[in-house]
């Protein structure tokens, strides 16, 4: 049987549309934005807004409607998900996240906590003292309503006690810090209000809500489903390299849902839903986008060259394979751009091939994202040479 062939350039096409990068695209709010794209980065806290804010038709209203999305309303909600990271996710999808992903990365953390408790403290932190502590921690969360770390411990001033982990004990944690990721990644917390402005690292916690406990292989259909949706075609790789899983995990997923086989134009074997074989109806005119350090799109797969030209990564990645804020022109990566200390936003095109067009379509692109950041200064989390460069000039 001969497979649908789906080119590099349909790919890109599907990408504006899907991702709401087309201005045709674009949302009228946070939550249309995080349910289109599945999840949202949430590791650098400015990447949420950024992303969401590049997305929207009125890049105005993203600071107020997703601080109240999440704060607020809590239609949307972060927590920890794929290769236990950081996002954001819609509320609904909070149990098919947990089931499909959280559970085993949980088990794999609470496991290694009482690992490094038991050996750093010889002994005199058990697992059930450690029960104990989350215990009476956790009806402090739930009696204050939020919280600091800070206050949890005056609370619970046995959350303060450290231990040494690692060969020769290299690594030092407190019981808090260890104890609050793993209650996280199993869904018992969830980050709460920032301390200080949107760019702010620092959370408070609340507890999470409740939601249903899901069998484990219909939340990875479900989440595969949506995944696809929003990024097919895409090879096997990149879904097991996205969600983190064991192989044999996204093939029964991929044949549950009834993923369709197709030809990439790299040679690989690319899946897609058997509603979306066919191309988007729809033209896509060439656009523009500004996109952040670890933005969902920039972040969606593990095969980038259909989008991200090899020679330009040097300069868009950091030592640790995190990229930087992208410039982006029909569909690819052009370039990057930063901040620099007077609030001004600056780019620079490492690929120039888009021309005059490009130039002014990026340049338009900047200066709307000016408008919307005004005084707010935004650092990535993890900086790139080029970020680095640009802020600096």
């Amino acid at each position: 049987m001969t497979l649908r062939k789906i080119a590099d350039d349909e790919r890109r096409a599907r990408l504006a549309l899907a991702h709401r990068l087309s201005p045709a695209a674009r949302a009228e709010g946070p939550e249309e934005v995080a349910r289109s794209l599945v999840a949202l980065h949430g590791t650098d806290p400015a990447t949420v807004y950024l992303a969401v804010g590049a997305r929207l038709a009125d890049p105005g209203v993203t600071v107020g409607g997703l601080g109240r999305a999440l704060y607020e309303d809590r239609t949307l909600v972060r927590m920890h998900g794929m290769r236990h990271t950081v996002f954001v996710f819609p509320a609904e999808l909070a149990a098919t996240v947990h089931a499909s992903t959280g559970l085993a990365v949980a088990a794999r953390a609470r496991t290694a906590l009482h690992k490094d408790m038991a050996e750093g403290s010889d002994g005199r932190l058990t697992p059930e003292w450690l029960g104990e502590v989350e215990e009476a921690a956790l009806a402090a969360l739930a009696r204050r309503g939020e919280a600091t770390v800070t206050e949890l411990v005056a609370d619970e001033p046995r959350l303060r006690e450290r231990f040494a982990y690692g060969r020769d004990g290299k690594y030092e944690h407190t019981v808090s810090a260890r104890l609050m990721r793993v209650l996280g990644v199993e869904g018992r917390v969830v980050r709460g209000r920032p301390l200080g402005s949107w760019t702010s690292t620092q959370f408070r916690w609340a507890v999470a809500p409740p939601h249903p406990e899901l069998p484990v292989a219909g939340a990875q259909a479900e989440l595969v489903r949506r995944w696809l949706g929003v990024c097919g075609p895409a090879t096997e790789g990149d879904l097991k390299w996205w969600t983190g899983w064991k192989v044999t995990d996204v093939r029964k997923a991929l044949a549950a849902v009834g993923a369709v086989r197709v030809a990439l134009e790299s040679g690989a074997t690319g899946f897609v839903l058997a509603e979306r074989v066919e191309a988007p109806q729809e033209d896509v005119a060439p656009w523009a986008a500004l996109l952040p350090g670890l933005d969902p799109t920039a972040m969606g797969w593990q095969e980038r060259d259909w989008y991200l030209p090899p020679e330009l990564r040097p300069a868009l990645f950091d030592g640790s394979g995190n990229i930087g804020p992208t410039v982006w022109w029909d569909g690819r990566i052009v370039g990057g751009w930063g901040q620099r200390a007077d609030g001004e936003v600056v780019w620079r095109l490492l690929d120039t091939t888009g021309g005059r067009a490009a130039r002014e379509a990026v340049g338009a692109e900047a200066a709307r994202l000016s408008s919307w950041l005004a005084p707010t200064r935004v650092t990535p989390r993890f900086r790139t040479p080029l970020e680095k460069e640009l802020a600096a000039s």
